[in-house]
């Protein structure tokens, strides 16, 4: 099989409208419905909802949990409002590689090191996707589009299967859709 991967030659927002454009076509081809979508402040949960409105996809937005860098939660309470009557989801779970007693030791910090190897989008894609199975706004095994970014906005894309913290070794990775060169 061949696919098209897209490498953006600096990550940030300004690759949004691009990563959701080829978001809506591999989640076309690929038959999938629903993009799970990391968003601290609003701006790319909304440039999302704007693009899956008239449509049957649907959003898990995972924003920053509550008391993340010791201040207010940057995510305003109206979108969270506004996309849970749209029949979306909004969760604030808690940021698994930001956990040091989850995994023991040192091993949430090694493993976001890791995964940052492949780009910060990369690392946050795997978390959110753990942390929306962990809150149940995706199923165990569920195919789903997972979209983070470098900073803001989105910049990275990949199809996978979701599993939660307590079945690791049951996530898969598919498909890269896009990433920036780093």
């Amino acid at each position: 099989m061949e696919e098209k991967i897209v490498y953006f030659d600096k990550p940030g927002k300004g690759n949004t409208a691009d990563v959701i454009q080829l978001v809506k076509e591999r989640a076309q081809a690929r038959g999938i419905n629903r993009f799970v979508v990391a968003s601290t402040g609003g701006s790319t949960a909304r440039d999302f909802l704007e693009a899956v409105k008239g449509t049957d996809l649907r959003l898990v937005i995972v924003p920053w949990q509550f008391g993340f860098k010791g201040g207010d939660q940057p995510f305003p309470q109206e979108l969270v409002d506004e996309l849970r009557a749209k029949n979306h989801h909004v969760h604030f779970g808690t940021m698994l590689f930001h956990t040091t007693d989850f995994y023991g030791m040192g091993a949430p910090e090694a493993m976001a090191n890791l995964l940052r190897t492949f780009g910060q989008g990369t690392k946050v894609c795997l978390e959110i996707l753990l942390m929306a199975c962990d809150g149940g706004c995706i199923s165990i095994g569920e195919k789903v589009i997972a979209v983070a970014g470098t900073g803001s906005g989105a910049d990275t894309a990949l199809v996978a299967t979701a599993a939660p913290t307590t079945r690791l070794k049951s996530l898969r990775i598919h498909e890269i859709i896009c990433k920036p060169v780093m």
